[in-house]
């Protein structure tokens, strides 16, 4: 178990060839999601961030629970983090972008609770050197949700230990104006590196790793909270 040290990925502006630009609007709830944030005010400057913890994975057999609970357990022992946890393997959103009863009930449970955060723990296996297609479907079913919002990366796998689907994720979230935290923390051999009760053999280093994660994180949170609050982005 690591942290990496790559550079913060920028937000970019989506070009007017852009697929983020020219598909959020049709699939997603977005434009009303984000009314509806506007319309609650801002909270304290010192209130608690109210982070999703998205679970990643949703194929069968996947280890990503055990490495969820570890991750909320940390998240939990904290005053300043206020958990909600969305998991993809738990969330029935089609494939082909269509309005579906399934879908909109589906989004009517997602949407309000990505739109609601202030930040989000992305948390993802690596599949063929990248993430999953159903976490990929689910980022993609929403826009503005993700806009001037930091995201931590939590990542798990083979040797990589899930590095690359970090990486890739700096770019999808780049696109949406989102604002990925530096320091990630990653599991390599992933199945090894927790006891039965799901614990980390090695209880030090991710704990400490997760700490300076979280740090940056809610760092990053209150700043963007409050520009948002003074200033609405228009990015």
């Amino acid at each position: 178990m690591k942290t990496t040290a790559d550079e913060i990925s920028a937000p970019v502006r989506p070009s007017e060839e852009s697929s983020a630009s020219e598909e959020s609007s049709a699939p997603s709830a977005s434009s009303a999601s984000s009314a509806s944030s506007a319309s609650e005010g801002s909270p304290a400057p010192e209130a608690p961030i109210r982070v999703v913890v998205l679970v990643g994975s949703n194929r069968e057999g996947r280890f990503g629970p055990v490495v969820a609970e570890w991750l909320l357990g940390e998240v939990r022992g904290r005053d300043d983090l206020a958990p909600e946890v969305v998991d993809v393997g738990e969330i029935a959103l089609p494939m082909t972008f269509a309005r579906s009863p399934e879908a909109t009930a589906a989004l009517a449970e997602v949407t309000p609770k990505l739109a609601a955060a202030d930040a989000f723990v992305v948390l993802t296996p690596e599949y063929n050197h990248s993430f999953p297609a159903g976490l990929k479907n689910l980022i993609d079913w929403h826009y503005s949700e993700w806009r001037a919002k930091p995201v931590a990366l939590v990542s798990y796998g083979g040797v990589s230990g899930g590095l690359r689907a970090s990486e890739h994720l700096r770019q999808v979230f780049a696109e949406l104006h989102a604002v990925t935290i530096r320091d990630t923390v990653s599991f390599h051999g992933a199945r090894a590196t927790f006891d039965e009760a799901g614990r980390p053999h090695d209880t030090v280093a991710p704990a400490a790793a997760v700490k300076v994660m979280l740090d940056q994180l809610v760092w990053w949170a209150r700043v963007l909270r409050e520009g948002r609050g003074v200033r609405p982005y228009g990015g």
